[in-house]
């Protein structure tokens, strides 16, 4: 099912749908600030294997998880480094990814993570509103592997069809560059993939930035 969420009424029936959804098992797509996201549970490994499914992709490529606050990364992350706390202070919620260790005690199978995931908190106000009410999701572009990226609701469910129970549409993407994607796992911060945070941006909080073809 298709939600408008530029009609407040609709919005509010589409995020709580959306809610019930994720909570249930069950795939929904929403937009995000750089483009749509089909998105599931992260604690359910039968939903993030439905996801994988529906995205036409492997465990080898696990889907990096969106958090809905700041305070979420302590109950996720083990021993988060200081410049990982100034990199998050500085460009969440927006498009940066740090990788980081999860906590080995975490209930969930995203792939092969090998005891790492990308995590990121979206700036956009219905991924956020969705976020805050389910948890940690894992969520990957919506789209096909190796299709276009979707700037639309309808985009997504051109490709993605009967496997996801809810869409909720936010309009056009306004801008679809990728997050910025930093690993924070070692002595210094790598630049992984560039993206909406350049790595001149990453300097100004994380000097010892390294750009990881230069690495």
């Amino acid at each position: 099912m298709l939600f408008d969420c530029h009609r407040a009424a609709e919005r509010d029936r589409g995020v709580q749908a959306a809610v019930d959804a994720v909570k249930r098992g069950d795939l929904i797509v929403m937009p995000t600030d750089t483009v749509y996201g089909v998105g599931a549970d992260a604690f359910k490994e039968w939903s993030v294997t439905a996801l994988q499914n529906a995205k036409g992709r492997g465990r080898n490529v696990p889907p990096p998880v969106l958090v809905g606050s700041r305070s979420t990364l302590d109950g996720l992350v083990f021993n988060l480094p200081q410049v990982a706390r100034d990199l998050v202070d500085a460009f969440w919620p927006g498009g940066l990814t740090i990788v980081v260790e999860h906590a080995p005690s975490l209930q969930w199978d995203l792939g092969d993570t090998n005891g790492t995931v990308g995590l990121r908190m979206p700036l956009h106000p219905i991924a956020l509103e969705v976020l805050r009410e389910t948890g940690p999701m894992a969520v990957t572009s919506a789209n096909k592997h190796g299709e276009p990226s979707a700037m639309t609701a309808e985009e997504a469910r051109d490709q993605l069809g009967y496997s996801v129970s809810v869409y909720l549409d936010g309009g056009r993407c306004a801008d679809s560059t990728a997050s910025t994607i930093v690993d924070v796992t070692g002595d210094v911060p790598r630049l992984l993939r560039a993206g909406a945070i350049s790595i001149e941006k990453l300097r100004t909080v994380a000097p010892g930035t390294v750009d990881i073809d230069q690495s």
